[in-house]
């Protein structure tokens, strides 16, 4: 199929050039939310001519002057490829620099799909593979006289049109009633309990319709008169007290997580999508923290080694040897997996599977029960780990469908910023979670060689690039095809805090989207605490390559076998 549909667009491509259609940059690109359909003309009852997927942006060279469509190019040619609906798209740069056009593109040219016709230079675009989807329900679905399936990634709107507030979002494979349509727009009305008349909005071009929606009732004002929404809140505020309930935040560190969240946003990863993002911010001086996304599970990654670093200090009655405390600074810094699962073993007296299950147990007794790890990490893909038992995963209150979670490794944004809070408590205030819930299992020392572990990551990237270059940072990276993720504690001049930040995007997530978003976000925290020398850009920042790190006979494992730490 993807081989069809890259003839077909590279057809289109062909025809834009044989009918003398040129366009010039505008510098405007636009990505899909999930697929959306290519037409010969900016309307939803033109033909179709292509498909185009997230993972991929396109220019944009051209806008409908009445409708919310854009016309998208060829990557490498800026010959019109399809005219797109804009509800469809993340659109990135000013659509205010773009030109008004009435192309038509000629369905009987620009559609040969069986054609092999290629334009010199043309590069085929890119089709990312899909996500298989989830077993459908056995549910019986209710029959309607007319419906409409949901076939890619959708928002329904409060009114039909855009411009009207989101309302929600459904996913493909959903049904809904269709109750009418109107007559100006191409939009159909839904039931929809979450809006506060009970009616909501889908684009038609977005939809499957099985039955005649010209037989249903017909809208034909322009503007519908409709209740005032009100607004959701963006941030979610807690702070240490929070696990008593009574916490509070100032309306300054408030609207500092609006801020973050907007930034999100406007770079595409939205929490009603697939493609979304999620942040914890907690300050260490007052205890106050926001959080964006907490109430979804991410893929654990090699962040969840933060929790395999505190749980291992729990079982130590002495400094760590040579060999341990070399496999805890390449395990917290190189992401090692052999050291990891050694470690593992180490607190499960010789079973990786129970030093796991332990970890797993040291976040239920803090309280923080919406992560979890049940396995040690694959180290050698030819040999995976196997259970000798089976294995059980705790109850969560997060969202666990939404980013395709690891099944055996899952974490909050707030559950790991929570850990780090407790490990800087422990270390610097002697006090704090980890020491009332394990008596005499933390030294201060401890948690204090735990911070200085991480505080020399290698990794000067995601949140560490939204600071000055000298700043210290205890902080660990982890991402997957899907997940990236940072969890960090920052040591600045105005204020100590942390800050965790995931991002995820369906099937796979582009360095290039993420690493900017996580930087800056940083960067906006940082000015926060340290308004009188702000940081005035992100810095590039850096990635050392894999494979050339080991912390064998380094001065850190020196450090980490100190019996006294006072840093």
């Amino acid at each position: 199929m993807r081989a069809i549909l890259q003839i077909v667009i590279i057809g289109m491509v062909c025809a834009a050039l044989i009918a003398g259609i040129h366009a010039q940059s505008t510098g405007v690109t636009a990505e899909a939310v999930g697929q959306a359909n290519l037409r010969t003309s900016p309307n939803v009852e033109a033909a179709k001519v292509g498909e185009i997927f997230s993972g991929a942006q396109y220019p944009v060279v051209g806008k409908s002057e009445y409708f919310p469509w854009l016309l998208l190019g060829d990557p490498a040619t800026l010959a019109p490829i399809g005219w797109a609906f804009q509800e469809l798209l993340i659109v990135r740069g000013d659509l205010t620099s773009v030109p008004v056009s009435a192309i038509a593109l000629n369905d009987s040219i620009v559609n040969p799909v069986s054609s092999t016709l290629a334009a010199p230079g043309v590069t085929p675009l890119p089709l990312p593979t899909t996500q298989a989807l989830p077993p459908a329900s056995s549910t019986p679905r209710p029959t309607f006289s007319v419906s409409g399936k949901v076939s890619g990634e959708v928002n329904i709107r409060y009114g039909p049109g855009a411009d009207y507030p989101r309302v929600g979002v459904a996913f493909a494979g959903e049904v809904f009633q269709i109750t009418a349509y109107h007559t100006q727009y191409p939009w159909v009305e839904v039931p929809y309990s979450a809006s506060p008349n009970g009616k909501a909005w889908i684009a038609r071009d977005l939809l499957e319709i099985t039955g005649d929606i010209f037989t249903l009732p017909a809208v034909t004002d322009a503007l519908l008169q409709l209740p005032t929404l009100t607004p959701t809140p963006s941030v979610v505020t807690g702070g240490r007290a929070e696990r008593s309930g009574s916490a509070t935040v100032s309306p300054a560190f408030a609207a500092l997580g609006d801020q973050i969240f907007g930034l999100m946003l406007d770079g595409g990863f939205d929490p009603e999508t697939s493609k979304l993002g999620a942040f914890f911010l907690m300050d260490l001086q007052t205890g106050e923290a926001i959080s964006v996304g907490a109430n979804f599970s991410f893929s654990g990654t090699s962040v969840m080694k933060v929790a395999i670093l505190a749980r291992l200090y729990a079982s130590l009655n002495n400094p760590p040897d040579a060999r341990m405390a070399t496999d805890i600074a390449n395990t917290m810094i190189c992401s090692e997996n052999f050291a990891t699962n050694r470690l593992l073993s180490t607190i499960g007296n010789g079973d990786e599977f129970a030093g796991a299950e332990e970890t797993t147990k040291m976040f239920q007794s803090l309280g923080l029960t919406d992560s979890f790890l049940l396995s040690p990490y694959i180290a050698d893909p030819a040999k995976p780990p196997v259970p000798t038992r089976p294995l059980a995963a705790p109850a969560v209150n997060t969202d666990q469908s939404r980013t395709n979670p690891d099944i055996t490794n899952q974490l909050s944004v707030s559950d790991i910023g929570y850990l780090l809070a407790d490990i800087y408590q422990c270390a610097y205030e002697e006090a704090g979670p980890l020491m009332t819930t394990f008596p005499g299992m933390y030294e201060p020392r401890e948690c204090r060689q735990m911070l200085h572990v991480m505080s020399n990551n290698t990794v000067d990237a995601l949140l560490k690039a939204g600071v000055p270059a000298d700043t210290r940072v205890a902080h660990k990276h982890g991402w997957i095809a899907d997940t990236h993720s940072n969890a960090a504690v920052f040591f600045t001049p105005g204020g100590d805090y942390v800050m965790v930040m995931t991002m995820y995007n369906r099937d796979w997530l582009d360095f290039t989207q993420s690493l900017p978003i996580i930087a800056e976000a940083s960067r906006l925290v940082y000015n926060f605490y340290n308004p009188d020398a702000p940081l005035d850009a992100i810095r590039d920042g850096f990635i050392p390559e894999a494979g050339q790190c080991n912390y064998e006979n380094d001065p850190l494992v020196l450090d980490l076998r100190q019996p006294i730490w006072d840093r």
